[in-house]
């Protein structure tokens, strides 16, 4: 018999028991740095850019020199030198003078300002400059990305193609970072097979699905693969997993039936921190310890599993990698009543039409293509009896 608790007390349940894990850091190589975890602040030791440069192929000016330039007047400025990329200029330029620069180029002192090829004529040290520009213009300051002593990206920062650039741009070759939980994935049921399934036969999904969303929330998954409903093959499983993985994830045998024998196994290895949580899919979730190792057991059918993991298993990762709380990406307003009188908070799949609107996706929870169809999930709160049409609601990314 389930003992049901609710979403927020399970969050606070797992939390809690992440305080107690160990973590571990490391240094990695920026280049294989991408899907890790910052361990603390990047601090910029210097200013990026470090000097002034130009955004624009064309003349370094003052640009108090080209005020009132047009196409009728131009203004006449003397050519006196050329910037190759890459340098530092060796001259100071005065009032009325200018010089060529490429994109990405040094200003001289005495600029303040780029004009571009386009705006000028030259006759050989003479430019014409056709459109006056203002202080700044085409320029980009130095300091004007990230300034010396400023925090550039944060501890529990996901490091991705963005971050690995600002990392570049600073400098930061060795990143320090948290290992990569590793999580062993287990599916259970005598049904399940990886191939061609018979009569009566499903496919093992949830092993790769929760692999996949593992590696996405910056984990090391470990596919332990599919096992009968036989108790000693799952304890033989769940034990040699424990070896070397930091947490165990077993989908299947979580409910209350003859053959659902994942309470009773976590029961005598270890300790049952709960059985039950008032969620709509995803009741019978089980949370325990093995050897002081927490072990998740999620429910069998793939969707049922899937927001387990999104709405509680992440949070054991929130914990162990410093993560920032998970937030709504948005509302919408919704485009039809939903009826909901379960006592659980239900969670519903939604697609975001061009107006603003969201139409919840009606599915079961043996479903799973109703993931790639959705834009993202909304939840309707436990003591609700639904949703009105037309009002406005929070709205979750399917990934986080």
């Amino acid at each position: 018999m389930l003992h049901v608790i609710s979403k927020d007390q399970a969050v606070a349940c797992v939390r809690k028991q992440m305080q107690t894990q160990p973590v571990r850091t490391t240094t990695i190589a920026l280049q294989n740095a991408s899907g890790y975890t910052l361990s603390q602040d990047i601090l910029s030791a210097e200013d990026i850019p470090a000097f002034d440069r130009s955004t624009v192929d064309g003349f370094a000016v003052c640009a108090a020199d080209t005020f009132g330039a047009g196409a009728s007047l131009p203004c006449e400025l003397e050519i006196i030198g050329e910037i190759a990329m890459g340098d530092t200029p060796a001259f100071t330029l005065r009032r009325g003078q200018c010089a060529r620069i490429s994109t990405g180029g040094m200003l001289p002192t005495g600029a303040d300002a780029a004009v571009m090829v386009e705006h000028t004529d030259t006759q050989e040290r003479l430019c014409l400059v056709f459109q006056g520009v203002s202080p700044g213009a085409n320029v980009t300051r130095r300091g004007d990305d990230i300034g010396a002593g400023a925090c550039a990206l944060k501890k529990g920062t996901r490091l991705g193609a963005a971050e690995i650039g600002v990392l570049a741009a600073l400098g930061v070759y060795e990143v320090p970072v948290f290992q990569k939980p590793v999580v062993a994935v287990i599916s259970t049921g005598d049904e399940l097979v990886t191939g061609t399934p018979k009569d009566g036969q499903m496919r093992d999904v949830n092993s790769f699905l929760l692999c996949a969303a593992l590696e996405k929330s910056g984990c090391e998954a470990r596919m332990i693969g599919a096992i009968k409903d036989q108790k000693e093959q799952i304890r033989a499983a769940l034990t040699e997993s424990l070896k070397t993985a930091d947490m165990v994830l077993l989908s299947g045998g979580s409910s209350a039936g003859a053959k659902d024998m994942t309470v009773e196994l976590l029961q005598e290895l270890g300790e049952v921190c709960f059985h039950g949580i008032a969620i709509k899919p995803g009741k019978p979730t089980i949370f325990g310890t093995v050897q002081d190792k927490p072990v998740f057991g999620l429910p069998g059918h793939p969707l049922a599993a899937y927001f387990v993991f999104r709405l509680i298993v992440t949070q054991a990762l929130r914990e162990r990698l410093h993560l920032p709380e998970d937030r709504p990406k948005k509302t919408a307003k919704l485009s039809v009543n939903i009826p909901s009188n379960h006592g659980r908070e239900e969670y519903l799949c939604v697609k975001l039409l061009p107006d603003g609107t969201a139409v919840p996706l009606h599915t079961k929870s043996g479903i799973i293509s109703v993931l790639t169809q959705a834009d993202g999930f909304l939840c309707i709160p436990r003591d609700a009896e639904g949703l009105q049409s037309g009002s406005m609601i929070d709205i979750y990314e399917v990934e986080a």
